[in-house]
């Protein structure tokens, strides 16, 4: 893959991958737990930017987190928030919007 098609895929991942972490927090997460229900779905996501994107949507009010001090090995845990979830549903209804539009663009003139 060329430098500039990486570089364009990054690109046209990064927004996806709010909407693709937002909708697995339903439920708490931690982050290994989530970067695993993410990879089974097809989505593969580095910890080094996962761990980027969950502080950034906590500061944004998305999402909240709380620590779990009752195993040996303390885990921060991540859970959509409620004001997430109505961004969230917006979110996704403009992505469903916009890959049908985008889908449009791409079939042509046929």
């Amino acid at each position: 893959m060329s430098d500039l098609l990486t570089s364009l895929t990054t690109e046209l991942r990064r927004g996806s991958l709010t909407l693709a972490v937002l909708s697995q927090l339903d439920t708490p997460q931690y982050g290994y737990s989530l970067v695993q229900r993410l990879e089974k779905s097809g989505i593969a996501i580095d910890q080094s930017t996962l761990y980027p994107l969950l502080r950034r949507l906590e500061k944004q009010n998305l999402v909240t987190s709380s620590w779990d001090t009752s195993e040996s090995r303390p885990r921060k845990y991540y859970v959509i928030s409620e004001y997430g979830t109505e961004i969230f549903q917006d979110l996704k209804k403009e992505w469903e919007k916009m890959s049908e539009e985008l889908q449009q663009l791409l079939k042509g003139d046929d």
